[in-house]
């Protein structure tokens, strides 16, 4: 395989809406400037907590009690915040884009093209898997161009097909899939019991107080505001954060991802997944995590440029007839009807100009699959594939790239439609 030494490397040409930071060792989700949030709502009360209540044990009562209790809730603090960076900052599972669509299957009922029957090739919506003896559907995605693997879902804020998908986080920013899943989870625990910790302590210190001067549980509050405000504040969170991980504690015991349990409800249906509790928390926390599928700082080599394959007679992709798009996304689809009438003008119809538009599951028009027009069944010309651009971080709608492609492809038939109508009318005239 040659290498360029002056080629771009594979996270400068990524085609994911991902983040990335010296020179690919950490990849974020499009949305990591929430990270910054989350880790200010995690130092700020900590900050609060050993500048105040801490502070305050150990002042006016015994450094037994103060310093021990800083010094842990500062470990803790920074252990939560590397299980969160373990958790943002690595490869989820991503599944490496195919160069080439699969090979399509022939279909009786080929369209006939200049008195020759023409033979279409189709690539199946799905495969069954069989997994402990159930049957699994496997989706064809247009976007990755491959047969996703079991578990797998495209994610529509990342654009990338992740391994044992779970969901995508806004809060980590990053996607949750099968190489990061056990830090989510680890995060998420810690930081239950950290809201713990601190709920606690602020508890302690007002009693100290009010044992120390004999008052009222009221009056010993007031004298530690900065106690009543982290007691709100850990309250609040803990609903949120030790909710979660009760939830998550229900997934990984049943063997569910959150994807699974909102789709598909295996209660009213067998988990092939499930292999028992035991063996379902081994297979979160004492398996080997796997190796990343993709070399995101290794140069682009010239076979990664290659065309995609084009195909003798007719292609007809999953799609076909069908909106286009993923049901799953949650996108509202366009219909290859729609994406032709743009083009026609008159009683002649000139297909899509050469070019198989599909819908990206981040909402652009790209081409991800040979031609559909007519003129491709009478000629062998390869098709050109069009990159995927990069998209903005923030932001998933399509809307506007979507009207920019349709506009595009409906002036250059006007074009086409003029000049033949100029063309018809010269030449009436020389008659």
């Amino acid at each position: 395989m040659e290498v360029d030494g002056d080629a771009q490397r594979v996270y400068q040409v990524w085609k994911g809406s991902n983040i990335f930071f010296l020179q690919g060792r950490f990849i974020f989700g499009p949305d990591v400037r929430s990270l910054f949030l989350t880790i200010f709502l995690i130092v700020a009360p900590i900050s609060i907590f050993c500048a105040f209540v801490a502070e305050k044990l150990s002042d006016d009562f015994s450094n037994s009690l103060g310093i021990p209790v800083m010094v842990i809730a500062i470990v803790f603090t920074l252990y939560d915040l590397t299980i969160l960076l373990l958790a943002s900052g690595r490869d989820p599972g991503i599944v490496p884009r195919s160069a080439h669509p699969p090979e399509p299957e022939i279909v009786e009922g080929g369209g006939e093209v200049g008195g020759v029957q023409t033979p279409q090739l189709r690539l199946s919506r799905m495969k069954d898997e069989i997994v402990n003896g159930i049957t699994v559907k496997v989706k064809y995605c247009d976007t990755c161009m491959l047969y996703r693997p079991l578990r797998c879902s495209h994610c529509s804020i990342c654009n990338n097909c992740v391994e044992r998908f779970d969901h995508h986080c806004p809060w980590v920013g990053q996607c949750i899939g099968l190489r990061n899943y056990r830090f989510f989870y680890m995060f998420v625990f810690s930081s239950t019991l950290l809201c713990l910790y601190v709920f606690g302590f602020s508890w302690v210190c007002i009693i100290k107080i009010r044992n120390s001067e004999n008052t009222t549980i009221w009056r010993a509050m007031i004298k530690t505001p900065a106690s009543i405000v982290l007691i709100i504040y850990t309250f609040i969170s803990v609903w949120f954060v030790g909710g979660l991980s009760v939830f998550h504690l229900y997934l990984m015991s049943t063997n569910q991802t959150t994807y699974e349990n909102f789709r598909y409800r295996y209660d009213r249906r067998a988990n092939p997944y499930n292999r028992g509790i035991v063996e379902n928390f081994k297979e979160i926390f004492c398996t080997s995590i796997p190796p990343s599928k993709n070399n995101f700082g290794a140069r682009v080599s010239q076979e990664q440029g290659l065309q995609p394959r084009s195909s003798g007679g007719g292609f007809m992709s999953p799609n076909m007839g069908k909106a286009i798009g993923d049901i799953e996304m949650g996108r509202k689809p366009v219909t290859w009807d729609e994406l032709r009438a743009v083009t026609q003008v008159g009683e002649h119809e000139d297909g899509l100009s050469n070019r198989n538009v599909m819908e990206d599951k981040d909402g652009e028009l790209t081409e991800a699959s040979p031609n559909l027009s007519r003129e491709a069944f009478e000629t062998d010309t390869e098709v050109q594939p069009t990159l995927h651009h990069r998209r903005s971080s923030w932001g998933r709608g399509g809307s506007w790239e979507t009207a920019s492609d349709i506009q595009a492809v409906a002036s250059v038939a006007g074009q086409t439609s003029r000049t033949g109508s100029g063309s018809s009318s010269t030449g009436a005239g020389n008659l």
